[in-house]
């Protein structure tokens, strides 16, 4: 389907760009949110009557935008989650987690403006990437942890699972020490066998 832009939408086009799109992209995402209209010759009509318009809204949204980053970027903000020993999360922390800790935090976001590359399962400190405006974004750091304790030793760059990891290692050590001795008494009692029969 052609569409014109009303804005600029990332990996797509900018603002008054004429392009082709698959038509549910279309159907279910720009046309609703108003990012776009079909390309007929009425709705290019309409556009280039209102495009000083959109434009100036747009000017102004983008600065507003830029004030917010200029705040936001660079803040870290703290989750708490239950996990395991290792550290793996009993679930993960998904977008709307991430847009509620910003609101409580004093910026209001929504979860669809949060951007992640992948999902976060574990325990730590995680960057993350806002979309304020389709040209303006920031990055802030989401630290995961169990408790505030946990996230303040997290921040000043503890390991908090070290520990665990120690008490891991010298778990393996003690049962790989087990094995060894458990495989020497079973050699020794070959050998003796052995002798015996001789």
């Amino acid at each position: 389907m052609q569409i014109v832009l009303l804005e600029r939408v990332e990996k797509l086009g900018q603002m008054g760009e004429v392009v082709k799109v698959r038509d549910g992209y279309a159907r279910n995402f720009l046309l609703p949110k108003k990012k776009a209209l079909r390309a007929t010759t009425e709705n290019l009509k309409f556009f280039e009557a209102r495009r000083a318009q959109l434009e100036t809204s747009n000017l102004e949204q983008k600065k507003d935008a830029e004030a917010v980053a200029k705040k936001l970027d660079g803040k870290s903000f703290i989750i708490l989650r239950q996990s395991g020993e290792t550290g793996i999360l009993y679930g993960s922390v998904n977008s709307r987690d991430i847009a509620n800790a910003l609101t409580e935090g004093g910026f209001s976001t929504q979860r669809q403006q949060i951007t992640l590359t992948r999902q976060i399962k574990n325990l730590g400190l995680h960057d993350v990437r806002v979309v304020l405006h389709p040209e303006v974004s920031a990055n802030v750091t989401i630290n995961v942890a169990r408790s505030a304790e946990e996230a303040t030793q997290q921040a000043s760059g503890v390991n908090v699972l070290a520990g665990v990891e120690r008490d891991e290692a010298f778990k393996l050590d003690v049962e790989l020490d087990e094995l060894f001795e458990s495989e020497a008494a079973l050699h020794e009692a070959e050998e003796a066998l052995l002798g015996n029969k001789e």
